[in-house]
């Protein structure tokens, strides 16, 4: 987002969207989010909370849930990985794992 960054200061804002799909056959509810985000320095920063932006969405069976969020690096490039916690029908909790991605400023990565 180069309208918020300031490279001259080593502040780079990054947007990032994520759905979220319950490809199960149970209902499930997204509970905590985790988040790990590592900079191109090494440098890694723990986001830990209920929810994401707000909302605990309930996700029946084949059901999705998109939302958009951001992460301040100082560097030009870097990347997050995490999970969520998530619960059944039952009340059991279970994390659902989030891949690394890499967040990076247009043409920084050839």
């Amino acid at each position: 987002m180069p309208e918020q960054s300031d490279p001259e200061s080593d502040r780079y804002v990054f947007a990032y969207t994520v759905t979220i799909r319950n490809e199960g056959t149970a209902a499930a509810q997204l509970l905590n989010r985790h988040w790990i985000i590592t900079d191109a320095n090494g440098h890694e920063s723990e986001v830990r909370g209920p929810g994401v932006v707000g909302e605990q969405p309930h996700l029946k069976p084949g059901e999705g849930f998109r939302y958009s969020s951001g992460a301040v690096l100082e560097t030009p490039v870097g990347s997050m990985r995490g999970s969520y916690q998530m619960a059944d029908e039952t009340g059991r909790r279970f994390d659902a794992p989030i891949a690394p991605f890499t967040l990076a400023v247009p043409g920084s990565i050839n």
